[in-house]
């Protein structure tokens, strides 16, 4: 099987156009039906699939870096009569339960980048949609900050997910639409069920668009909203730019290899190591003069690319190694020159770091961070790694070299999706203990015992035990359900309050994995097994 490549460049876009003019960007949706992510189906009436999504999250992660001057961005379609179609049935129809469920997750990551660039990077997004929005079309207009809708007496936004499919919109849509929207409810059930969707003044009146624009002004009306939305911008810092250039691993039969992070792949044990490096250098005056070099940023990339290389590739890996080695003062460093670097590209340095954490939070396998060698560096936002895992083992030494450190990056830099901090939440029933930690942390590095005295590591011990303690541990999990690993894990890991984040994800989870997997969707007549064909699907009735 080949690896599932999640670089890309708008060189090699197959589905968007991404145009730059002054501070306005522009990404037109014009899928190529004959380049889908794998052959089986056609990407008709711009529906989307991986492949699609892929640029996206691409165009808006270069949009930050490379062109900080924009401040809104246009998201519209090349098709006529079709903004987006959604994603594409047929693909759905052909794909595993798993891919089906982590392509879910990733284009909910990606609408979340949508929003996180809007609320913190100053960057707003203005969906133009001129022609039909149904699906997950929909979903990413929702996921911008205005919403327009062609005035032809034709063209609707719909869910059409319930009625003709027997699932939900998978990205994050019935959240959005009343969290977010705040569409009411009962009128959310009405819309939900419209197979055909609703248009016009209705779509209006309802709050499932902002705007309604005929034809004729079309041009004119998308230019001014967009102008007004980069205006509302202006008070950000932004800036300077930074070209991000490819990862490049060395992707060996079961390991990737980049700079600063490996990934090892054990087939037989089903499990992964993975062991991020910290910094060999002090970090740079100015941090932009690094570039894409620059550790804060390269080795958070080299992590997203592989984690989202084990979601897709590796179904059946269910435990995760987390190790780092390097010198814990270089990391620490880092993260103070990025704190106090007041530029646009510091912030989004930060902000990457911060999104790429929630990813690893979002991973669906067992994290177990591992600190057993004297070069262990869990520092700072390194440390946060060893907190978003399940469990933190830390092996005892006689010298207590093997140690942890906090820094800025775990007060406040890194809120999870409940905006808790990792601290915060590990901590929930003992808030005064998280002032306590960063304490102890400004006075040097934590010990093994002293981090686990601080409730900082799980289990602490000498290497007598260590070894076969870490071992059995990771048998133990390996031979449990993965599918009741998968909900348990979800549920303890997004301590503290509910929010639009963390119902789409907790949905996702619980929700879409159920009703993926249910006959009445799935099975041999179910409503997207038949879609396209002249059968009517069959429903079991019982409601559970």
């Amino acid at each position: 099987m080949d690896p599932t490549t999640f670089e890309t460049h708008p060189s090699r876009y197959h589905h968007w156009k991404l145009a730059v003019a002054g501070d306005v960007a522009t990404l037109t949706m014009a899928v190529d039906g004959d380049h889908p992510h794998k052959p089986g189906y056609e990407l008709k009436l711009n529906s989307y699939d991986l492949s699609v999504d892929i640029e996206l999250a691409d165009a808006i992660q270069r949009l930050r870096f490379e062109h900080p001057e924009v401040r809104a961005c246009v998201v519209t379609a090349d098709l006529d009569r079709v903004f987006c179609s959604g994603a594409n049935i047929y693909m759905l129809g052909l794909s595993s339960h798993s891919f089906k469920v982590n392509f879910c997750k990733f284009t909910n990551e990606t609408r979340l980048y949508l929003e996180d660039a809007s609320a913190n990077s100053g960057l707003k997004f203005l969906a133009a949609c001129k022609g039909t929005t149904a699906g997950g079309g929909y979903e990413l207009a929702l996921a911008c900050d205005d919403i327009v809708l062609v005035d032809d007496g034709n063209s609707a936004v719909s869910f059409p997910e319930t009625p003709l499919l027997a699932v939900l919109p998978g990205t994050g849509g019935l959240t959005r639409l009343v969290d977010k929207r705040k569409v009411r409810r009962d009128r959310a059930d009405v819309f939900c069920t419209v197979a055909e969707g609703i248009k016009g003044k209705r779509a209006k009146d309802w709050g499932l668009v902002d705007g309604l624009v005929a034809r004729s002004k079309w041009d004119a009306e998308v230019a001014a909203r967009a102008a007004k939305l980069a205006a509302a911008s202006a008070g950000v810092a932004k800036g300077p730019a930074v070209q991000l250039d490819a990862l490049a691993p060395v992707i060996g039969k079961d390991s990737f290899a980049y700079r600063h992070v490996t990934m090892t792949i054990d087939r037989a044990a089903r499990t992964a190591a993975f062991v991020i490096a910290a910094p060999t250098a002090p970090p740079p005056a100015d941090s932009a003069t690094a570039g894409a070099d620059l550790w804060s940023l390269r080795a958070f990339r080299e992590l997203d690319d592989a984690l989202l290389r084990l979601r897709f590739d590796y179904p059946e890996i269910a435990v995760v190694t987390l190790r780092t080695k390097g010198d814990r003062a270089q990391v620490l460093a880092h993260d103070a020159a990025l704190a106090k670097d007041a530029s646009g590209f510091a912030r989004e340095v930060r902000l990457l770091q911060r999104r790429v954490l929630k990813r690893l939070d979002n991973t669906a396998r067992s994290l177990y961070a591992v600190a057993d060698a004297a070069d262990s560096c869990f520092a700072g936002v390194l440390l946060e790694t060893a907190l978003a895992a399940d469990r933190f083992y830390m092996l005892i030494d006689g010298a207590g070299e093997i140690a942890v450190a906090t820094s800025v990056a775990n007060a406040g830099a890194n809120p999870t999706a409940t905006g808790l901090t990792r601290l915060e939440a590990r901590f929930y029933g003992e808030p005064a203990q998280v002032a306590k930690v960063l304490g102890r942390g400004a006075d040097g590095p934590i010990s093994s015992e002293d981090a686990e005295v601080l409730g900082l590591a799980t289990v602490a011990l000498d290497d007598i035990d260590f070894a076969d303690e870490l071992r059995i541990a990771i048998e133990e999990r390996v031979s449990l359900s993965p599918d009741a690993l998968t909900g348990m894990e979800a549920s303890l890991r997004f301590v503290g309050p509910e929010t639009v984040e963390t119902k789409i994800f907790g949905r996702l989870s619980a929700w879409q994995n159920w009703i993926f997997t249910r006959a009445n969707s799935t099975g041999e007549r179910g409503a997207l097994t038949l879609y396209g064909r002249p059968e009517r699907p069959v429903f079991q009735l019982n409601r559970t």
